[in-house]
């Protein structure tokens, strides 16, 4: 399947659903989030059990991504979005009825896995269709698709923050979380970009399989350089998530409130970051932008780490700053050649998930041994790491033969 050159009207509509997209993957994502104390208490965990229970979502993720690609080749991006938003309810439904009904950890277990297993092929099938939208539109939009996702993140947690102060049971929470996915989701997907099947797009689809099978995404170094930048960016990102607001509890023995504000403060600009960094990705490019940001991400820890409280709660705003770009730039750089797009962003996603499956079990070690806010300073050093691998996201051209037997002139491609 072939996406055809669209008129404007059409590219701002796929627009609004990938946002659609993006804002609903947050709001899934942050819906089971905001009730996980409850689910603590209901089940009776302790922190490592809990741990280990979260662990399930993501190795879900894990698992889904490498193939997420192949089945949108072969099936079409919205089976497999469907599919996904699917399997994600699914899990929710499991997760509520686990500790509402059954007070079951092992049918919580299945529900998350069920949950990751649906939002990761979720992930790389809407920043996959972002990509080409952003194609379409000759502009970078990538971290606007990405705010979209932390704005959802942050309204759902709030809402949640309210069903659970009113005490609205979790299985009750989830079952409404799961009619929104099914409104907003089939909304945002009939809005996305048209595609036409030709005999000589169904050829080209062929060839480019074909290639495939002789030049694997995960043996291209280009390829495994994004990976590299965006597993830093997701663990810089996944640190702060998990362990920013423990930080400046324990570290600085500040109220918890004063944790969750410096949480928020680091959600606030990292969204805003995202919102403004597409102006100054067009004007200067990704590799000298990204260097900025990993600077500030470097920056930032260091103000939590050793600044006092005063100056941590800017430190967490810098951060906040340096993590809003790596993740959707890298996405963006690994679907610069369209014909190889749908395989390389399930490798360069897929690494970049596996820093969240380590990233919490590692922070916590360093935590018991040196203190959490001590652990924090691992943050910089993969900052540094990601520097070293920053020339491989630098803006390419589709290679020739791909670009040439994959589509006519003026043509982007999607394996559908």
């Amino acid at each position: 399947m072939t996406v055809l050159t669209v008129e404007s009207s059409v590219a701002r509509a796929a627009r609004g659903g990938v946002f659609g997209l993006f804002a609903l993957s947050g709001v899934a994502f942050a819906g089971w989030a905001s009730r996980i104390p409850e689910a603590k208490s209901a089940l009776d965990l302790t922190a490592g059990q809990l741990g280990a229970t979260l662990a399930a979502m993501s190795v879900g993720s894990v698992v889904a991504m490498p193939s997420t690609g192949k089945l949108i080749a072969r099936l079409g991006l919205r089976r497999v979005l469907v599919a996904a938003m699917g399997a994600a309810s699914l899990g929710l439904l499991l997760v509520g009825s686990g500790i509402d009904l059954a007070h079951s950890r092992a049918l919580v277990v299945a529900g998350l896995f069920f949950v990751g297993f649906g939002i990761g092929s979720w992930d790389v099938g809407m920043n996959l269709e972002g990509t080409d939208v952003e194609r379409q539109l000759s502009r970078v939009i990538m971290p606007h698709f990405h705010a979209a996702f932390s704005g959802g993140t942050v309204v759902s947690a709030l809402i949640g923050a309210g069903l659970s102060y009113a005490k609205v049971s979790v299985l009750a929470h989830l079952i409404g979380l799961v009619l929104v996915i099914v409104l907003v989701g089939a909304w945002s997907l009939g809005r996305l970009l048209p595609h036409e099947a030709t005999a000589a797009g169904a050829a080209a689809t062929a060839q480019r399989q074909a290639g495939a099978k002789s030049r694997s995404a995960w043996t291209e170094p280009r390829t495994l350089l994004i990976g590299l930048v965006v597993f830093v960016a997701a663990f810089t990102e996944g640190t702060a998530n998990d362990w920013l607001a423990v930080a400046f509890h324990e570290g600085y023995e500040l109220p918890t409130w004063a944790g969750v504000l410096a949480f928020a403060t680091f959600l606030t600009f990292m969204t805003i970051g995202r919102l403004v960094g597409t102006a100054l990705l067009d004007r200067h490019g990704r590799v000298p932008v990204l260097r900025v940001c990993f600077a500030l991400a470097v920056v930032g820890s260091a103000l939590v780490i050793f600044g006092g409280p005063a100056l941590a709660y800017i430190g967490a705003a810098v951060w906040g700053v340096g993590a809003a770009l790596g993740f959707p730039v890298g996405m963006s750089a690994s679907a610069d050649d369209p014909a190889r797009a749908a395989a390389r962003m399930s490798t360069v996603a897929t690494i970049g998930y596996v820093a969240f499956i380590g990233g919490p079990p590692m922070l916590g070690f360093l935590g018991d041994h040196v203190g959490v806010l001590r652990s924090l300073l691992v943050v910089g050093a993969g900052a540094v790491l990601a520097l070293l691998a920053l020339p491989a996201v630098r803006e390419t051209e589709a290679q020739p033969a791909d670009a040439v037997d994959a589509a006519p002139p003026h043509t982007a491609v999607r394996c559908e």
